[in-house]
């Protein structure tokens, strides 16, 4: 991409290029920020997984105050009051948009089943596919994290000839494996007691802290494979 400089009209002093610096010049912490920052943008901040419980927050306490079709509309609102603020506040919307189809789609289940809890069905069997995705991937080699972190950052599949990576990726795929495993396991319970109450506070408790615990393991094995987000190497470069 152009800079103003290339159109400037009087000529510029020549400088010396900066001595390229490798990846093992980076310090482990600023190796790990880039990285942190980049996967915490594709769920939507700190903010996004906090704005993903507000709907739970509102529809437990309505159905059980109201009934099931005011706690549903209330759900809505709720999340597509998120998507507004986000649009307000220009922040990115994919999260809050795929949050809004989550919460509609659980919504519509809700309304079919007739019951309050299965507001938490899509997200139960949700659950289930992810954790039987991410562990079939490294059970023929391919974990996850390698593939999306490659596809998202430009790194291709070149590291999965490189072994000591491939174990990496796949402790990091793993911790995403138990994660959405455990998920399943006790909100699977929860439903099958019919205890939605507990199960709205699984859903909470079991979703940003778990997703945090397991981002912690993805940036360490991002920073231990070397692997910044493409932009950032070059900058570093």
């Amino acid at each position: 991409m152009a800079s103003s400089d290339e159109y400037a009209t009087t000529p510029l002093p020549r400088t010396v290029p900066a001595p390229e610096s490798s990846a093992d010049d980076v310090p482990d912490e600023e190796r790990a920020e880039p990285a942190q920052q980049t996967l915490l943008e594709q769920l939507g901040g700190f903010s996004g997984l906090i704005y993903s419980t507000l709907p739970v927050l509102v529809f437990v306490p309505a159905n059980a105050l109201l009934g099931l079709t005011v706690a549903i509309w209330a759900a809505l609102g709720v999340a597509g009051a998120v998507l507004v603020w986000r649009l307000v506040r220009r922040e990115p919307i994919q999260p809050a948009i795929s949050g809004f189809l989550g919460v509609g789609i659980c919504a519509l289940i809700a309304w079919r089943v007739g019951e309050a809890k299965g507001f938490f069905l899509f997200g139960i069997y949700t659950s289930l596919v992810y954790g039987a995705a991410f562990l079939i991937s490294i059970l023929i080699r391919r974990p996850l994290v390698g593939v999306v972190w490659g596809v998202l950052n430009g790194h291709g599949v070149g590291w999965r000839t490189d072994s000591r990576v491939v174990r990496l990726y796949d402790a990091a795929t793993a911790a995403w494996v138990l994660v959405f495993g455990a998920r399943y396991l006790v909100q699977h319970h929860l439903y099958a007691a019919d205890s939605t109450g507990w199960l709205a506070a699984a859903r909470i408790a079991m979703g940003w802290p778990l997703t945090a615990l397991a981002l912690v393991v993805t940036v360490w094995a991002v920073r231990r494979a070397g692997h910044l987000p493409a932009s950032s190497a070059r900058h570093a470069a």
